[in-house]
C-alpha cells in the first residue's frame, strides 16, 4: 500500500461528552467492532473487574471517571481507526482542549434523559471554533429520557448545530423497540438481551411496506413512518462537503451499553469522516500529504507502566512517515533525537511499530525532554501552534508529608507538571512550591498518583489566588517594573519554565495592576511568546 493510500485509510477523531454520557462505553464498542477486545465490560460493574479498556490508572476505575485521556486504535473494513477517548470531566478540561488539537474529526455523546450538559456545550464550542467536523450520538435509548425531536431542538439550540439525523429511534425506554437507519435503509429491531454481540440490521428501504407492521407492531410502525415524514421535511439532506467544512452535523441514535446503533454510527463514520487534515504551524500550513515527516506532542503521560517507571509522549503525525531508529530535530531543544522502540496502541495492549503514517499516534519513551507542544520534524524549523496552557483557577501550597522522601516528591512534582495535569510555580519570596489546577478533583488525582506511582506523600494548605498571570514586561530595565517587582514581590513566582508569574488575589487587583503599569502586561495564558 502505498503512502497516499494509508493515508487514506486513517481516521482520528475524539469522543467528548458530559461524564456519564457514556462515552468510554461507546469507546469499548466500537474497539468491540474492530476485534480489538474480545468481551465489552460494563465500566462499573463488580461482576467485571476488567473495566472499561481505556481508563488506564487505578484512580479512573475507583471513581469511574476518565481522568486522562486514552489512545485506542483498531482496524474496522480496512480503515486504521485511531481514538482519542477523553476526560469528561469539567476539572480535566485542559487535557481535552489539548487532544482536540490532535484529532480531525469528534463524535459527541449526548445522554438521552439529560440532554444537552454544561461541559458538552464548552467543548462542542471548541470544535466549533475550530471547524472540526462534528457527528452527534444521542446515547442511552433504553432508558426513559426525552422526546427525540425536542433533543434534536436542544442540540441545535444549546450546541449551535445544524441537524441532520441520520438514523431514527423506534420507541424509547420501556417501549424502546429499534432504530431505522435513514443512512443505509435498514430496520435494527432491539431484544433488549444480547448486550455482548452485534445483530444484523434488516434491509428495508421503504417504510410504507405493511411488513413493518408485522415486524414492529402497526402503532410502532405507523408513529415510525409520521416521524420519518417529518424529519424528512424539517432537516436538511445530508451533504458530505457542510459536515466536512463543520456546517452540518449527523445525528445518530443508540443505546452503546446494549451495543445497539454503534454499528450504524461506525459504518456511516467510516465513509463521511475526513483523512488526516493539514495543520497551522507558526511559519506555514503543514499538508499530511507531504513526504517529509512533522509531528507534535499534545500529551504526556508518566507512569504508563508502574512496574517500569516509563514516561510516555504522545505524537501525532501531521505529515510523512515517523520511522523508528531515525534521527529527527526537537525544534524546542534544537538537537536530533532517535527512537528505538516507538508505540502504538491497539485498545490496551502497546505494540513497537517501525513506521506510523499522518493521523497515527506514537508514544515515545522520554526521560524527560519532550514538554507538551514540541515538535518533532526531519530538520524544518517550525513549531505547530494551538496547543493551550490555561492559567490556573485553584491554588494550594504543597508540602512533603515525609520528609525521608523529598526526593521523590520532587521528581513526582516534577514529572506530574509536565505531564499538564497541573502547573507548579515557586515564590520568589521563600521558595515554597504553588502547585495551580483548572478543577479542584486534580489535587486529589495528583496526592494520589504521588503516593501510588512514586513512594511520596503530600499535603496542601489553602492559598487565596484569583489566577496566575504570566508577566511581560516592555521594558525590563525601567523603573516601573523595578517598582512592580518591589510593590508586588510577595505575590511573584516561577513557573517551570522559569517565566515570571504574578498570582493575583481578586480580578480587582489584575485591572488595578494593569491600569498602574501600563508597560507590565499580564497574560493568562503561558504560551504568549
Amino acid at each position: 500500500m502505498d503512502f497516499l493510500e494509508e493515508i487514506e485509510r486513517r481516521r482520528t477523531f475524539g469522543i467528548i461528552s458530559h461524564p456519564d454520557a457514556g462515552k468510554t462505553t461507546l469507546t469499548e464498542k466500537l474497539l468491540l467492532y474492530g476485534g480489538a477486545i474480545q468481551e465489552a465490560g460494563a465500566v462499573k460493574s463488580n461482576k467485571i473487574k476488567k473495566g472499561a479498556t481505556s481508563d488506564f490508572m487505578e484512580i479512573e476505575r475507583q471513581r469511574g471517571i476518565s481522568v486522562a485521556t486514552s489512545v485506542l486504535a483498531f482496524i474496522y473494513k480496512g480503515k486504521k481507526i485511531n481514538i482519542l477517548d477523553t476526560p469528561g470531566h469539567k476539572d480535566f478540561a485542559e487535557d481535552t482542549f489539548r487532544t482536540l488539537t490532535a484529532v480531525d474529526s469528534v463524535i459527541v455523546v449526548i445522554d438521552v434523559a439529560k440532554g444537552v450538559e454544561v461541559q458538552t456545550e464548552k467543548l462542542v464550542k471548541v470544535c466549533r471554533m475550530r471547524k472540526i467536523p462534528i457527528i452527534v450520538f444521542i446515547n442511552k435509548l433504553d432508558r426513559e429520557g426525552k422526546d427525540a425531536f425536542d433533543l434534536l431542538d436542544e442540540v441545535e439550540q444549546k450546541l449551535g448545530l445544524k441537524v441532520v439525523p441520520l438514523s431514527f429511534p423506534i420507541g424509547m425506554g420501556y417501549d424502546f423497540k429499534g432504530i431505522y437507519n435513514l443512512w443505509d435503509k435498514k430496520l435494527n429491531i432491539f431484544s433488549g438481551d444480547v448486550k455482548q454481540t452485534v445483530s444484523e440490521g434488516i434491509e428495508f428501504t421503504d417504510v410504507n411496506n405493511p411488513e413493518l407492521d408485522e415486524i414492529i407492531g402497526e402503532t410502532f410502525a405507523n408513529t415510525l413512518r409520521e416521524e420519518i415524514e417529518l424529519v424528512e421535511e424539517v432537516y436538511p439532506k445530508f451533504n458530505k462537503e457542510d459536515y466536512l467544512n463543520g456546517d452540518l452535523q449527523p445525528v445518530f441514535f443508540g443505546s452503546a451499553l446494549n451495543n445497539f446503533g454503534v454499528k450504524e454510527l461506525l459504518d456511516c463514520f467510516i465513509e463521511i469522516a475526513p483523512p488526516p487534515q493539514p495543520k497551522t504551524s507558526n511559519i506555514r500550513l503543514v499538508d499530511s500529504k507531504e513526504e517529509k515527516f512533522t509531528g507534535f506532542v499534545f500529551k504526556i503521560h508518566a507512569n504508563m507502566d508502574p512496574k517500569h517507571r516509563d514516561r510516555l509522549a504522545f505524537i501525532k503525525v501531521v505529515s510523512g512517515i515517523f520511522k523508528r531508529n531515525v534521527n529527527y530535530l526537537h525544534v524546542k531543544q534544537g538537537k536530533k533525537m532517535k527512537f528505538s522502540s516507538p508505540n502504538a496502541f491497539f485498545a490496551e495492549k502497546k505494540e513497537i511499530v517501525d513506521e506510523s503514517f499522518p493521523g497515527d499516534i506514537v508514544g515515545l519513551h522520554d526521560t524527560g525532554n519532550f514538554k507538551i507542544g514540541d515538535t518533532l520534524t526531519e530538520g524544518e524549523i517550525l513549531e505547530f501552534k494551538g496547543i493551550p496552557s490555561f492559567s490556573p483557577e485553584h491554588f494550594r501550597y504543597v508540602n512533603n508529608a515525609d520528609p525521608m522522601k523529598s526526593k521523590q516528591l520532587a521528581k513526582g512534582l516534577d514529572q506530574l507538571m509536565d505531564e499538564g495535569v497541573a502547573q507548579l510555580f515557586t515564590l520568589d519570596l521563600n521558595g515554597r512550591k504553588v502547585i495551580g489546577t483548572v478543577g479542584a478533583l486534580q489535587f486529589e488525582v495528583i496526592q494520589y498518583r504521588l503516593e501510588h506511582e512514586y513512594g511520596a506523600k503530600c499535603s496542601y494548605d489553602n492559598l487565596n489566588v484569583h489566577k496566575a498571570c504570566w508577566v511581560e514586561p516592555e521594558d525590563a530595565h525601567n523603573d516601573e517594573f523595578k517598582e512592580f517587582k518591589r510593590i508586588k514581590q510577595r505575590y511573584l513566582a516561577k513557573d517551570k519554565k522559569g517565566q515570571l508569574v504574578f498570582l493575583a488575589d481578586s480580578a480587582f487587583t489584575v485591572q488595578m495592576t494593569q491600569d498602574k503599569y501600563p508597560t507590565v502586561q499580564l497574560h493568562f495564558v503561558s504560551e504568549f511568546k
